[in-house]
């Protein structure tokens, strides 16, 4: 119950990577805004969780791909929490294809979901942040694609490598103000959208061929989230943990 006392604002955390954030900082003790493109069932079912546990939970639906959505979003996020201590960046948008024939307009929407979207979004809540003093957590949600250069992957490569190069500026001019701001890069997560992309018979036998021996879980990187959310990540700022159970290191085997 580290974040006891806290608040907190995740997008994209109706499923997936952005729910397992929302739930462990709930779990840690925080109230969390969950922010969703619309309002559905699967956001409502996550808020109800983080009530199960005692904390209060909101749904801010919104597109966070665009400046003014983004505005409005951070606007009833804090009009529900009252400020916002926590921010977790989570918006992404991905397509594989091959580069030779990759279609110009998904490039631009990749790099705007991913990247674009991100900076809208920690601006605004960094803007709150160093207005009302007292310091702050920005956790961006990167990838292990920044390490490795996938094939079929060339907007969304692009775009979480300047991702972490994002985070890494924004943490340089945001610590003479106390606020801590990191990137974690998961590997191969388990998440319904990884179903979609690979089928379930996939990603089954995928699992035992990683160095762990399993995919990840929502969880672990919503743990690691909570951590570097947490005053025990204080002396932390700048810096990228990986959570992809060594998936990078399989190349040293072949």
């Amino acid at each position: 119950m580290k974040l006891t006392g806290k608040t907190a604002l995740v997008t994209g955390a109706a499923r997936g990577i952005g729910k397992g954030c929302a739930l462990e900082l709930a779990r840690a003790g925080a109230d969390v805004a969950i922010n969703d493109r619309d309002r559905t069932e699967q956001g409502e079912a996550t808020v109800a969780e983080i009530t199960a546990m005692g904390r209060r939970a909101f749904l801010v639906e919104g597109d966070v791909f665009r400046r003014e959505s983004c505005e409005s979003v951070v606007a009833r996020a804090l009009d529900a929490l009252g400020r916002i201590d926590i921010f977790v960046s989570n918006p992404a948008y991905s397509r594989r294809a091959d580069f030779l024939e990759y279609d110009p307009e998904t490039f631009t929407r990749v790099i705007e979901g991913t990247l674009i979207g991100g900076f809208h979004m920690a601006q605004l809540v960094a803007r709150h942040m160093v207005g009302r003093g007292g310091g702050g957590k920005i956790v961006f949600i990167s990838s292990c694609h920044v390490k490795t250069p996938y094939a079929r992957s060339v907007a969304y490569n692009a775009a979480k490598a300047g991702l972490n190069n994002m985070a890494f500026t924004i943490a340089t001019e945001l610590y003479p103000h106390r606020i801590n701001v990191n990137v974690i890069e998961p590997g191969w997560i388990d998440t319904p959208g990884e179903h979609e992309a690979f089928g379930a018979e996939a990603i089954a036998k995928a699992g035992p061929t990683l160095p762990w021996g399993r995919l990840g879980t929502p969880e672990d990187v919503g743990k690691a989230a909570a951590f570097l959310a947490s005053d025990d990540a204080d002396y932390i700022t700048g810096t990228a943990l990986a959570v992809d159970g060594g998936i990078w290191l399989r190349s040293a085997w072949e």
